[in-house]
């Protein structure tokens, strides 16, 4: 996909991105109140490099991921990864995994695979490739740093769909029921510094809050 685009039409493009504001978890009829939950991976920190073994260089698995005790009256769980610093109208979608059990506290490494039923009873959406697993991140060579925005939510009741859903039919699902959410930032590039104040998602995230 992208990694195959020369580095001066990526250069070009620079400029060109989603935009952090457009990320899930900023969205106005998610209406997140409650107390962050932490989410966090044993394989890279927050606002860090992620792994070339978790993108299109590598080998193109789902990293691990552990999260904190959820809000009372939880009953479902959600993970959407996001790419707000994609050159297109809408951040690329990475991954979607709904209807996990509450009583979940992790997803193991490569467990977000394409068509396969996940443990803690959830499954898969739709990626941005119109695949139903982990789609590996490919920045542009040239374009700068990305940041690949983790979104953890706890919804009071399990979303009204079934099947593999993509973004935009899942947040309608999810609005006015999150309890909670945690926020996680992965970086990566191509040859490139990681973009500095790539975070400004938490400023504006009621999950940061």
């Amino acid at each position: 996909m992208l990694e195959h685009l020369p580095q001066w039409i990526g250069a070009l493009m620079r400029n060109v991105r989603a935009g952090h504001a457009k990320l899930a978890i900023v969205q106005p009829e998610l209406a997140i109140t409650g107390k962050p939950m932490n989410l966090s991976s044993p394989a890279f920190a927050d606002g860090a490099r992620l792994p070339e073994r978790f993108t299109a260089d590598g080998a193109g698995v789902s990293p691990p991921l552990v999260w904190s005790d959820v809000p009372a009256g939880t009953q479902s769980l959600v993970l959407i990864v996001e790419d707000p610093d994609a050159p297109a109208p809408n951040p690329l979608v990475h991954a979607i995994v709904w209807g996990m059990d509450p009583e979940e506290r992790r997803l193991a490494e490569g467990t977000i695979v394409s068509s396969e039923k996940l443990d803690g009873a959830g499954d898969t959406g739709r990626n941005s490739a119109f695949g139903e697993g982990w789609l590996p991140p490919d920045p542009p060579s040239g374009h700068g740093s990305h940041d690949y925005i983790f979104q953890l939510f706890a919804l009071s009741e399990a979303p009204a769909i079934s099947g593999h859903p993509g973004r935009s039919t899942l947040l309608k699902a999810m609005a006015g029921k999150v309890l909670a959410a945690g926020l996680l930032v992965g970086t990566y590039s191509r040859g490139e510094a990681a973009r500095p104040g790539g975070h400004a998602v938490r400023e504006a995230s009621p999950a940061a809050r």
